[in-house]
Parts: C-alpha cells; sequence; structure tokens
C-alpha cells in the first residue's frame, strides 16, 4: 500500500463512516481492486461488485469487464456506487456520472479532482500522466473544473451530504501545493433515501 491510497482509503472511511456497513456498492473503475478489497476487510460494505474497462494482471478482487458504455446493471440496484479517481478519464464524464447514478438506490461517494485555471488543468494532466502511464491507463485530461459535475449529480436526484476539497494526499513539502490543491472527495444520498434515513 502506498502512501497516496492509505490517505485516500482514510477520507472513503471517514465519508463511509456514518452509513456504515453498507449492503451492495459498485465499484466503478475499480482498477487492480485495492479499494474494494480494503473496504470489504475493514467491514464498511458487505458485498462490493467491482466494474472495469480492463483486468489487471496483478488484482486483488476479479472485475466484471464492460464496454465502457453503459453498465451492464439494472436501475438502483446497489446501496452505494462509487468512484475513486476514475471518472476523468472517461470520454464524457457527465455521462458517465449520470450512468453511475442511475445504478444506485441510495448513496454515491466520488474521490476526484477539481480545478479553477488552465494551469491547474495541466498540472493535473502532469500528475495524471506520472500515475497512470505504467498502467496502460489513457489520460484523457476531463477534469471537473469549477464543480461543474455537481449539478449532474443535483439533477440526477441525488443531495451533498459532506465535501471535503483540498484534502490531505501529499504530505511532502515540495508537493503538497500541486497534489493537495485540486483533491476532493464527497457523498452525497438519493433524495428520498435521505428523507428515509432520518424518519429512522
Amino acid at each position: 500500500m502506498n502512501a497516496y491510497r492509505r490517505r485516500v482509503l482514510e477520507h472513503l472511511r471517514a465519508l463511509l463512516a456514518p452509513i456504515a456497513p453498507v449492503g451492495r456498492a459498485l465499484d466503478y473503475g475499480s482498477g487492480d481492486g485495492w479499494f474494494a478489497h480494503s473496504l470489504l476487510a475493514e467491514g464498511l460494505i458487505e458485498e462490493i461488485v467491482a466494474v472495469d474497462v480492463q483486468r489487471r494482471e496483478h488484482h486483488f478482487i476479479e472485475p466484471q469487464l464492460y464496454d465502457g458504455e453503459r453498465l451492464p446493471f439494472d436501475d438502483r440496484s446497489f446501496d452505494l456506487v462509487y468512484a475513486v479517481d476514475v471518472l476523468h478519464h472517461t470520454p464524457d464524464p457527465a455521462a458517465s456520472l449520470r450512468d453511475l447514478l442511475r445504478c444506485s438506490r441510495r448513496h454515491f461517494l466520488l474521490k476526484d479532482h477539481n480545478h479553477d485555471t488552465a494551469l491547474g488543468k495541466w498540472t493535473l494532466a502532469l500528475l495524471d500522466e506520472a500515475g497512470n502511464r505504467k498502467f496502460g491507463v489513457p489520460s484523457l485530461y476531463h477534469y471537473q473544473r469549477r464543480w461543474n459535475w455537481l449539478p449532474v449529480i443535483e439533477e440526477e436526484g441525488f443531495e451533498e451530504q459532506e465535501r471535503r476539497a483540498k484534502i490531505l494526499i501529499e504530505e511532502r513539502p515540495l508537493l503538497r501545493w500541486f497534489v493537495n490543491e485540486f483533491q476532493f472527495v464527497g457523498r452525497w444520498s438519493r433524495a428520498e433515501a435521505a428523507c428515509e434515513d432520518v424518519s429512522a
């Protein structure tokens, strides 16, 4: 486990704590399945279906492969859908986001990036290439700018429960700004599900 993954897992753990244990979850773009494996081991989620467009040679959890278009799952078939540093790799993040939300009955968790300037975008591009080239994952540079994904989430009927921006991911002084400035994690709940939680 590298330091980046460990710190991301800490943030995921904190956001999942209020709703854990989650029954059935979808890990979108699961990669080698390390996050899914960790969340299962900690008992935060009881069952995880991992899905991706390619299979890693070395993996913790075998993913279900699909073509990257529409996810092969029924509407609202998972209690939680989550994605970690994946959405910006899709050809159309807004369309992929709507498809993810379609599959969630209750909760949505997203770890990704946000920037405000052209310099921020190209900083993210450099970091992306450095982190993904060795795995053969293409960097399409479709990063969220000025929180322009948030209206999509709201339009699909989800309410923000918690969002953390500029989160601590990198501790080394020379890299803190280049990494932490662009990181965020958040959790949303389907509006009617949030009402059910309050009344329960």
